[in-house]
């Protein structure tokens, strides 16, 4: 194994995560962010899924979660510590929230970011995501506007192919224990 690679541990999500979950939100959008009751809700909603990233220290980095209905999730979250991004964590936690849809039979996933969120932008792009259109000032800090993404058919070859491309280059800087 190259030992320069990054190790972290992803698993889903416990309710003594919030509060570490909390602080990656507020680093990330400062005060317009997520509320511990929130986090909470979420975890006792069975059609929430969320999962965490934890590096070699035992130290939460970063989460995502979606909510999947009948054979359609949508990716709610998605953040990563500011010191710990450009380190293909956000692409990992995509990866096992992309997994836990094949593993539950969802076909389409969707998402909003923010129009202005080039970085984010082009990792779901490089997913296969598409642009399907905007939501006009969504984000209630700025009024700034959501781009919607969505992927077609994750089972579909075109799909799995992209997917498992990325994967085997993703798997070669990082190494993730799920």
């Amino acid at each position: 194994m190259n030992a320069n690679k990054l190790r972290i541990k992803i698993r889903p999500m416990l309710k003594s995560d919030i509060n570490d979950v909390v602080a990656v939100e507020e680093e990330s959008y400062g005060k317009h962010h997520w509320s511990r009751e929130s986090f909470f809700n979420e975890l006792s909603n069975d059609l929430a899924h969320y999962f965490c990233a934890i590096n070699e220290e035992g130290k939460l980095i970063g989460y995502i979660g979606t909510w999947q209905i009948i054979e359609e999730a949508h990716i709610t979250n998605i953040s990563v510590k500011p010191d710990f991004r450009r380190n293909k964590i956000g692409e990992a936690l995509l990866h096992v929230a992309i997994e836990n849809c094949y593993k539950n039979g969802i076909k389409y996933i969707t998402l909003e970011v923010r129009v202005s969120n080039e970085k984010a932008i082009n990792l779901y792009s490089k997913y296969g995501f598409k642009s399907l259109g905007t939501r006009k000032e969504y984000y209630q800090d700025n009024n700034e506007d959501a781009l919607i993404m969505w992927t077609e058919n994750i089972f579909y070859d075109k799909f799995k192919t992209l997917y498992n491309e990325n994967i085997e280059k993703l798997k070669k800087v990082i190494s993730i224990d799920e």
